[in-house]
């Protein structure tokens, strides 16, 4: 009895698989051109992938590393401001104070706290001393400064 319930299970099951594969093949063939059509999406959508990774990939770039390095210049002892140049520039005393003050390194946070005002002020005076000294950065405007006898 027992080999009559293992054939016919066996049986059974190989009749199950047999039906399923034809059930499979039958689906194939009733949706080809939509399984199709998905499979073409697939590999075209992976190639755009893979192409649009490829050709916009950042190439490298080589930086460079500047090291700067301050160099401390010890000011005459003697150092008289060109009250002539200063009164041609028209830099008032509170920009001349914010220039001394960028000529020490300090950042404009740091000016603001050390002369009380808001650090808004302190870019408000620095941009006009850019200006007045013709200059874009703040090491350029203390370069100027000394240039002119503005700053020690």
């Amino acid at each position: 009895m027992r080999r009559q319930v293992l054939l016919y299970g066996l049986l059974g099951g190989l009749l199950i698989a047999g039906l399923r594969l034809i059930e499979y093949r039958w689906l194939i063939i009733e949706y080809s051109v939509e399984i199709y059509g998905g499979l073409v999406a697939v590999l075209f959508s992976v190639l755009g992938i893979w192409l649009g990774l490829r050709l916009t990939r950042r190439q490298e770039t080589v930086k460079e590393t500047v090291v700067v390095r301050e160099v401390l210049v010890p000011a005459p002892a003697a150092f008289t401001r060109d009250d002539a140049r200063v009164a041609e520039l028209g830099l008032t005393p509170r920009e001349l104070e914010v220039l001394e003050l960028i000529a020490q390194g300090l950042s404009n946070r740091e000016i603001a706290e050390r002369v009380y005002l808001s650090e808004n002020t302190v870019k408000t005076h620095s941009s006009r001393v850019f200006d007045k000294l013709a200059v874009r950065r703040r090491t350029q405007a203390v370069q100027r400064g000394k240039e002119l006898r503005l700053i020690p």
